[in-house]
């Protein structure tokens, strides 16, 4: 018999007879990572959707591990705990299958949903299709509540209940309620919820317990999306349930933290998948010894980042399928470069995406008809070898990869570009353009949520896991100057691995929006004593022991007037203002020093920490005593812009200790390793492949007069990458709403002539003439510049466009030197410019200056410092 310790509800568990299961139901396929009774892990695979063979992928994959007949009940005294991650919920919003639903709102507010924020995803779409709603119907609420909570008017409540009696009398059992400053003053809503449940409502979502914070729109999208999704996935949970007995079932929620079945709730299941990713990346990052962690996880369609530096980043506002939710989620950024990413020619441009070939017919190589993507650059590159693939393509499934089609395919590719540009590339140049350009469009996607925030990623390990991220994780951490990279043995099905290292969690979050002062404080210490007391209790009920329960406070903080709060750690009132600044001046570069702050929220997170640590396998491969390791195969491949003899191994046949020195190829059952040229790759005692680089990155090099297709892309989306950029921060930053929510601003970037570089897609009637105002402050500011020199105007006689656009340009210096090499400009609609009307060119004005004060080239901060009085 094993040790006796805790399960993952706290109930003493021998874990020598016990199985647990943690499970990822994806869109595709189910992974499934088994923790057997002698503490080994056993990894399986199954179609998501097969209705002919079975009703449920999970329950299904617990069967073929467990070697369970169809027809025969699970074994559930066997089984400790299965935790689950699940697309149920984000498939349902994507699909619009949710469940019918009606909301009701305050009186006046009936479409305050469906106008949301008067911002534009596709600034340049001349066709606006808004998403699908949500809820069915309205109810109009006789109500009203102050900000401050005086009543304006009592809820009437005979007509709420006949409008919620005809809703439900059409079938509709699905109900959101959502009032005017619900989320702090709840009665009227806990009211209307009292007669939604007594009509016979099976589901009722109030916004002041699904998101407790200011904001209509936010908090009601959150509060349908809920009451839309909650009746779904409660019937997913109790199909489960009914198949594993008394078997604790328990459930990754978006923000990364596990719950029990029974609360599990639709607002929290949207990143119920990928958020196991994260905490596997963070968990195997750690176990391997790295802090600070680039998560990378490649598959054929996409590919998921995200940063890790001591603590789990969450967003608080997300937009998942057009819907604006207020809930915490793992902060991942998605960009469409994945194997299967289209690869195309135009315009004298190699382009990588963002269009798939998904897996019918897939990439080329294929042997399904496919076009060519970025699998096939490394199949004519030589990475991935036919020779050792298994045989699983063609129409019977039993042929090989074709790097015969690939080659022609690419060959002709050659020729399109000889013909358009004069230009000699062989086939494997052509592929290995694509593939620089590929490469940096994943580097850019790191670049948002690392460097984009402020942080420097040079001292980070990118960790690298899915399908195709083996291939691809030196050349992606060349690009960012990463020098280290990390594969765990699991990579291939680390969601699922992620559901195993998962704590259990709670998260509150409360409104708070009140000045930072001592007596605030006081106010805010025992408000989070409160929060984090019902998140004791709440995990307490779930079986946690109150020795594994610790609690992180915190609060959102922003100066006042600004509408970015920064989630700082909650203490005294000087360590909130240090910890804030520090924060500000990391993501936004600079602090507003006297600036008042504002408290906007706070929050609890309470946390059961998990009893996985420890749980990867020992090493399985050679003895180390035996005979050294040795290539499997020795193949030319094209690494580094150079033909070279690659040797390529098992990973299998290797121990710890072994290291490759590339270029050479490691080749695993789910993937394969590549590693580059200058790259080292060994296997630890913990089974992890680390790779280093070992030989520095060349220097850089000079850019030629002739037009490289492939710099020309890769520059191209480097631009275009800052501007984006600067749009970001200028959004963060800004008090006004137009800014923030209508997002009537432009950025760009002009060379030292002030001929435009790149814009981002910003307002199309801001970028036309915005050049012109650089080259009038070029020509009126000549030899005058200096490093830290901001200016602005809004002239019309100079590039303006009306008055309330101000535009700032600001000159950027060569490193240590005097030559400006690129001016920067955003331009942005203010609210008031003067004028005799408010807004902007009254129609019965007759000179300029009835429309608003004219500005003409000002200077704004002179070496850096904001002339404020001036």
């Amino acid at each position: 018999m094993g040790r006796r310790g805790q399960g993952a509800g706290g109930r003493p568990v021998d874990q020598a007879r016990k199985w647990q299961f943690w499970i990822d139901r994806g869109g595709t396929f189910t992974d499934i990572v088994a923790r057997r009774p002698d503490g080994g892990l056993t990894t399986h695979k199954v179609l998501s959707e097969n209705p002919e063979r079975y009703r449920d992928a999970a329950i299904q994959g617990i069967r073929d591990v467990l070697g369970v007949a169809a027809a025969e009940p699970l074994p559930s005294d066997d089984i400790e705990v299965v935790r689950m991650g699940s697309t149920v919920a984000t498939n349902a919003l994507l699909e619009r299958d949710g469940d019918r639903t009606v909301l009701v709102i305050t009186e006046g507010f009936a479409d305050a949903l469906r106008i949301g924020y008067q911002s534009r995803p596709d600034i340049f779409a001349l066709k606006i299709e808004l998403p699908e709603l949500l809820y069915e119907r309205v109810i109009e609420a006789r109500e009203r509540v102050g900000a401050r909570g005086e009543v304006i008017r009592p809820l009437d409540e005979a007509p709420l209940r006949a409008g919620l009696q005809a809703a439900h009398d059409t079938g509709i059992r699905s109900c959101a309620i959502v009032f005017m400053h619900g989320y702090r003053y709840p009665e009227h809503e806990a009211t209307a919820a009292g007669i939604a449940c007594e009509i016979g409502f099976t589901q009722v979502s109030v916004s002041h317990r699904v998101s407790p914070l200011m904001r209509l729109v936010g908090r009601g999208d959150t509060t349908v999306v809920d009451a839309y999704l909650s009746p779904i996935l409660r019937r997913y949970v109790e199909q489960v349930a009914s198949q594993i007995g008394d078997t604790r079932l328990m459930f990754m929620k978006s923000d990364g933290g596990l719950t029990d079945a029974a609360r599990f709730e639709g607002k929290d299941a949207i990143l119920s998948g990928p958020a196991g990713g994260i905490v596997a990346c963070a968990g195997t990052g750690r176990a391997a010894g790295f802090e600070k962690i680039i998560g990378f996880d490649m598959g054929g369609t996409s590919t998921d980042v995200c940063h890790f530096a001591g603590e789990f980043e969450r967003s608080f506002e997300t937009v998942v399928a057009g819907v604006r939710m207020r809930v915490p989620m793992m902060n991942i950024h998605t960009v469409a470069a994945g194997g299967g990413s289209i690869l195309t020619f135009a315009h004298g441009r190699f382009q990588v995406g963002p269009q798939s070939a998904g897996a019918n017919p897939g990439p080329v190589g294929y042997r399904r008809g496919g076009p060519l993507t970025v699998t096939d650059c490394n199949i004519q590159l030589g990475k991935l070898q036919p020779a050792f693939f298994p045989k699983v393509f063609g129409p019977d499934g039993d042929q090989s990869l074709d790097a015969g089609a690939v080659d022609a395919r690419f060959t002709d590719l050659a020729g399109q570009v000889r013909a358009r540009l004069g230009e000699e590339m062989t086939a494997t140049e052509v592929a290995q353009g694509f593939l620089k350009v590929a490469i940096e469009n994943m580097a850019a996607a790191c670049k948002r949520i690392s460097v984009q925030r402020g942080y420097d990623v040079t001292s980070y390990v990118l960790n690298c896991f899915g399908g195709a991220g083996g291939q691809h994780a030196c050349l992606v951490a060349d690009a960012l100057g990463m020098t280290r990279v990390l594969v765990h043995p699991h990579a291939g099905v680390l969601s699922a691995y992620g559901m195993g290292l998962a704590d259990v969690t709670t998260m509150k979050d409360r409104s708070f929006e009140e000045p930072l002062s001592p007596d605030a404080v006081a106010r805010i210490d025992r408000l989070l004593a409160k929060m984090a007391a019902e998140g004791t209790d709440e995990l307490l009920a779930q079986g946690v022991p109150g020795t594994q329960i610790s609690v992180r406070r915190k609060v959102r903080v922003k100066y006042e007037g600004t509408d970015t709060p920064l989630m700082v750690d909650h203490g005294s009132e000087a360590e909130i203002v240090r910890r804030f600044e520090a924060t500000h001046q990391q993501q936004f570069g600079f602090v507003m020093t006297g600036a008042a702050l504002i408290v906007a929220a706070v929050q609890v997170e309470v946390i059961g920490a998990s009893a996985q640590a420890g749980a990867e396998e020992a090493v399985s491969g050679r003895d180390q005593s035996g005979p050294a390791l040795k290539p499997v195969g020795v193949i030319e491949t094209y690494m580094a812009d150079a033909y070279h003899d690659t040797p390529f191994y098992d990973r299998e046949a290797m121990a710890a200790g072994d290291a490759v020195t590339g270029p050479a190829v490691i080749m695993e059952r789910v993937s394969t390793i590549v590693v580059e040229p200058g790259w080292r790759a060994a296997l630890s005692d913990r089974n992890d492949i680390v790779m280093e680089r070992v030989v520095p990155l060349p220097g850089r090099v000079e850019i030629g007069a002739g037009v490289d297709p492939i710099m020309l892309e890769v520059f191209n989306n480097l631009f275009m990458s800052v501007a984006e950029q600067m749009g970001v921060t200028l959004r963060n930053t800004a008090y006004s709403a137009n800014i923030k929510e209508r997002l009537d601003f432009s950025c760009a970037i002009f060379d030292p002539e002030g001929g435009l570089v790149a814009n981002a897609p910003h307002v199309p009637v801001h970028l036309g003439s915005m050049g012109t105002s650089v080259r009038a402050i070029i020509a009126k500011r000549a030899g005058t510049m200096a490093p830290g020199d901001v200016y602005m105007l809004n002239n019309p006689y100079d590039g303006g466009t009306h008055l309330p656009d101000i535009t700032v340009i600001t000159p950027v210096f060569r490193d240590g030197g005097s030559d400006v090499i690129f001016y920067v400009a955003s331009r942005a609609h203010h609210a008031d410019i003067g004028g005799i009307s408010p807004g902007s060119m009254p129609p019965h004005s007759t000179s300029i200056e009835e429309e608003g004060v004219l500005i003409d080239n000002f200077h704004l901060v002179r070496a850096g410092g904001f002339l404020e009085t001036e």
